[in-house]
């Protein structure tokens, strides 16, 4: 035969691996602290400033809408939100769904 044959070799059982069994742990353990603090946490901050901002609405307020439509407040309801786009147009529009609320005589300048 050229070849010879290869055989697995028998693990060591008293034998603990460099580190011991708590590197794996610590190292699941930073990388959970690091996802938290990079990820997590700046998304949990964003949403509550804008919370804060949707429970802040109100009459006269200029806003953008996600969908990138700019206009004032007409009336402020639980979900809804009527706007004017336009001089005689009102659209109602879901509270969550305004981005940005602008300072006073924005859109007089647009």
């Amino acid at each position: 035969m050229l070849i010879s044959n290869a055989y697995a070799q028998a693990a060591d059982a008293g034998r603990v691996a460099p580190g011991g069994d708590w590197s794996g742990i610590l190292i699941m353990v930073a990388m959970f602290a690091v996802l938290y603090f990079i990820m997590i946490r700046p998304q949990m901050k964003r949403a509550k400033e804008h919370r804060a901002m949707v429970d802040a609405l109100g009459k006269g307020d200029e806003v953008i809408t996600g969908g990138g439509i700019a206009g004032k407040v007409v009336e402020v309801g639980d979900n809804f939100v009527q706007v004017e786009i336009a001089t005689n147009t009102v659209v109602a529009i879901q509270r969550q769904t305004i981005t940005t609320v602008l300072p006073k005589g924005t859109l007089k300048a647009l």
